[in-house]
């Protein structure tokens, strides 16, 4: 009996399953994901026991994409000169400088704005789930 070649092998190689490549992120989700993690950031920071007094008296930094206000408060936010020596500030404002730059220039006309409501942004509604009536 004969031993199939190398070229039956190779086609049968080919020929599986295709190498699955990850969609690249669009303008819209990579603005969604970098203002979620700066949001999540801002709260470990307020919620842990800040080595730096000046991390209470940070701008409240809750973001939502869809607000036009959020263009103001990431400006204020990277803008505020309280803590300008502490790590994970200057990381937390970099990352703000970033998704201004973003939102501002490389995604402008991707955005969609559906509230203009500022105080949302100081006072965010919490996020209730309800339960089904048969989980009740």
């Amino acid at each position: 009996m004969r031993t199939p070649g190398p070229l039956p092998v190779l086609l049968l190689l080919l020929a599986g399953v295709p190498a699955a490549r990850p969609t690249p992120p669009t303008c819209y989700s990579r603005m969604r994901a970098l203002s979620q993690e700066i949001t999540r950031d801002f709260q470990l920071l307020q919620g842990s026991e800040p080595s730096e007094p000046c991390v209470r008296y940070l701008p409240r930094l809750y973001l939502d994409i869809h607000n036009y206000c959020v263009l103001d408060k990431l400006r204020d936010f990277v803008a505020s000169p309280q803590c300008w020596k502490v790590a994970q500030v200057d990381s937390l404002k970099d990352k703000a400088r970033k998704l201004y730059t973003i939102m501002n220039s490389f995604c402008r006309r991707d955005l969609v704005f559906l509230l203009d409501d500022c105080n949302a942004l100081e006072y965010p509604i919490p996020v209730t789930t309800v339960l089904p009536d048969h989980q009740r």
